[in-house]
């Protein structure tokens, strides 16, 4: 959130967010009861509440992989080419957005001024600039997917006090945007907070003169949240009811405090569980940096402790079931869903306002589904809050197995951390081995095509089971998420069988993915039988922070069947090779100037380049032994600002164009490192010629390259 209220806000809610309202019981108090009854469906998962107001700044940053594997559904940006921030133009998120599987694109109007709170220069200078807009949305390839947003927070700006302003104005813009693209969807009215009376005043103006909002939108960003959504979201429902109105879709398209929520598990978990329940949309609030995820993601690619939250609800399947936390309004909330198709449950929770302290929870599970048996395995785990720095990932909480009683079972949690959130997976009690942090087992993979999970009655695997389906298949896919602590070599040693099938070679293959490449295909050789494992290890460069490496069937024979274990992944050595950019073997042209920094590689880096074609550098006699693909890894700084905002950090996200001997230049866009003497990475992948090459980077618009460090070139496959 951009907003006026969050200039009145901010005091209020550092000085009540540990009041009595959000009260943490005591460690000694009794556990709480926190009720998940799988019997009782509540319909399809939405995943809505993975949304971002700002989260995507440009084209790559976030880093792609961070966003596909959320299962990202609506992002609310700024208006083409609107000026309000230097990021985070609608349609240049679009491409990458909608790549990474993303639903709807939400486009804040108004942004398109350049001061805040909005120059109010007349409906007639905004109406000009609406036509504008709205011609290039209707000229865009990815016209279906924009919902367009015409106010924002109408009731602090423009209209403060003046609802029949509003209302008025609502009307003529509403029916401005349908002249030009008759099928656009809007939202709407976008008030700053719930308001119950304007809402009902709102919606019977429009709806007695035809401009209903296509998607009903408010900004939930106060402690009354917190005990009071189910409030708001039922009164809301009834004032549709009232009015004869058709329930409209909701997007929260700003939520979360400006302290104290954001990155951090064990709030955020709050507004997932509420709004998943509540089957509605939401969008993180903008407090801090575009482009990163609103705090889920640090250095463009490495996750914070809540972005492992949202891959948790990304990573749900089948249909949620109802859930009772303690109390409607209290701390401790949470969802469910179970997958008769997996055999698998899983709950996420979490919540404990003040988040410094600890409490107990008992999680009673009924009408446990006969597949799960009568004895059932439970997995917990935990995701801590990381602030701002990058997570180590999920950890093991506890593990065991639970008898039920009358389709009832009962898994006691204690001394669970406030800012974090939990996830229990209940599967048959088909266990073997131990659940590991450090390994990724397949049955808790996200699963593609025909890949599947029997629980049946194989022998000798890690974990509570296997992956298999990959016979008479192309399509089967096992998908892990995994985290490099650093960029570098890492060996990814897959456990396997490949037992007897009739029509299929002894000897296996299959095709590995990462991070949305096709990399290579895997030689497995045969196994005895199909209770036999072996194992396979690929050497891959992965950047650090998170990674999607992929198992899939790829072929219209049965080469490629197989049942898939796990995935270990451990970093290992290789061949990289580094050069500087200061080196005197380098050619620099134009503007490029050396520059001394004690915090670069070697005490120098290269600054001063673009803004302008003719200011380059360029990289002579990188050298490698056969043509390919390489990373190409970038060590840059930039700190370039923007303007002043009262709480946003209007960071500017640098590119340069990155030519290969001399070819078509691919631009790259380089994430803003908030300090001019800190160095980050961009792992960008280039294919290169046998022999010497040169690597040049330039920018010839009015806008500079980043300060370049050096770079190191790696092969993708050690």
């Amino acid at each position: 959130m951009r907003r006026r209220i969050g200039k009145t806000l901010t005091t209020a809610v550092v000085a009540t967010t540990t009041a009595a309202l959000l009260t943490a019981p005591a460690a000694h108090a009794a556990p709480s009861t926190f009720v998940v009854d799988l019997a009782t469906g509540t319909g399809a998962l939405r995943y809505g509440a993975t949304g971002f107001l700002y989260g995507l700044g440009d084209e790559g940053i976030p880093d792609e992989t961070m966003l596909a594997a959320l299962k990202p559904q609506v992002a609310a940006q700024k208006a083409p080419d609107g000026l309000q921030h230097p990021n985070g133009d609608a349609l240049k998120i679009a491409p990458m957005f909608k790549r990474a599987g993303g639903r709807d694109i939400q486009i804040y109007m108004q942004d398109i001024y350049q001061q805040w709170p909005y120059e109010n220069l007349g409906i007639a200078d905004y109406l000009a600039k609406v036509d504008t807009m709205t011609r290039k949305v209707v000229a865009d390839p990815y016209r279906s997917s924009y919902v367009y947003v015409p106010f924002n927070e109408p009731d602090a700006i423009w209209y403060g006090g003046n609802l029949n302003g509003l209302l008025a104005d609502w009307k003529t813009v509403f029916q401005r945007i349908r002249s030009i693209d008759p099928g656009a969807r809007i939202a709407g009215p976008n008030f700053a907070s719930y308001r119950s009376a304007d809402l009902r005043t709102f919606l019977t103006y429009a709806r007695d003169n035809g401009v209903l909002p296509d998607v009903m939108a408010w900004h939930e960003l106060g402690d009354d949240f917190f005990t009071s959504w189910h409030l708001h979201y039922a009164d809301y429902r009834a004032i549709e009811t009232s009015l004869g109105i058709s329930a409209r879709p909701i997007t929260i398209n700003e939520y979360g405090r400006i302290s104290g929520d954001l990155g951090v598990p064990g709030n955020l978990v709050q507004f997932v569980a509420k709004f998943e329940n509540s089957k509605v949309d939401g969008c993180l609030a903008y407090w801090t940096t575009a482009g990163g995820l609103n705090d889920l993601v640090t250095r463009n690619n490495q996750a914070t402790g809540g972005w492992w939250l949202h891959k948790w609800y990304g990573e749900l399947t089948g249909n949620t079931v109802a859930v009772t936390p303690p109390s409607p309004g209290g701390s401790l909330q949470g969802l469910a869903a179970v997958d008769s198709g997996k055999k698998q449950a899983r709950i996420i929770l979490g919540g404990n306002n003040p988040s410094s302290g600890t409490y107990d929870t008992n999680v009673q599970v009924r009408g446990v589904p006969s597949y799960l048996g009568t004895t059932v395995h439970a997995t917990v785990w935990g995701i801590d809050n990381s602030g701002l720095n990058p997570s180590t990932g999920p950890y093991v909480v506890r593990e065991g197995d639970f008898t039920t009683s009358g389709g009832q079972l009962t898994v006691p949690l204690t001394g669970l951390k406030g800012a974090s959130a939990y996830q229990i997976i209940l599967t048959p009690n088909k266990d073997l081995t131990a659940a590991l942090t450090s390994r990724y087992e397949a049955e808790y993979a996200a699963l593609g095509g025909s890949a599947r999970i029997t629980y049946g009655t194989g022998t000798g695997y890690s974990g509570t089971y296997f992956t298999e389906g990959y016979g008479a298949s192309s399509t089967a896919s096992t998908k892990f998420v995994v985290t490099a602590p650093a960029d570098g070599y890492y060996n990814l040693s897959l456990r396997y069988s490949a037992g007897p099938y009739t029509g299929a070679p002894a000897d296996r293959s299959i095709r590995l993915r990462v991070n949305g490449s096709n990399l290579t295909d895997v030689a497995l050789p045969a196994t005895a039988d199909w209770n036999t494992w072996r194992t396979v290890t690929t050497k891959v460069y992965l950047p650090a922070g998170i990674n999607r490496i992929e198992y899939n069937a790829y072929a219209t024979d049965d080469r490629d069947a197989v049942n898939v274990d796990y995935l270990d992944v451990a970093a290992t050595s290789g061949t990289v090779s580094a050069y500087e950019s200061e080196s005197a073997a380098n050619t620099l042209s134009g503007t490029a100037v050396v520059v001394s920094d004690s915090a670069a590689s070697g005490g120098r880096y290269v600054g001063w380049l673009g803004a302008g074609a003719a200011n380059t550098l360029r990289f002579n006699g990188v050298t490698v032994p056969s043509a390919g693909r390489y990373r190409l890894v970038v060590s840059y700084a930039n700190a370039e600002v923007v303007g002043d905002h009262a709480y946003n950090n209007n960071i500017v996200d640098r590119y340069a164009d990155i030519s290969v001997n001399g070819g078509a230049a691919k631009k790259v866009v380089f994430r803003n490192t908030l300090a001019w003497n800190t160095y980050r990475t961009r792992v960008v992948d280039v294919d290169l010629a046998a022999g010497a090459n040169t690597i040049t980077f330039s920018n010839a618009s009015s806008g500079y390259a980043p300060n370049i460090d050096r770079i190191q070139i790696a092969a993708v496959l050690g």
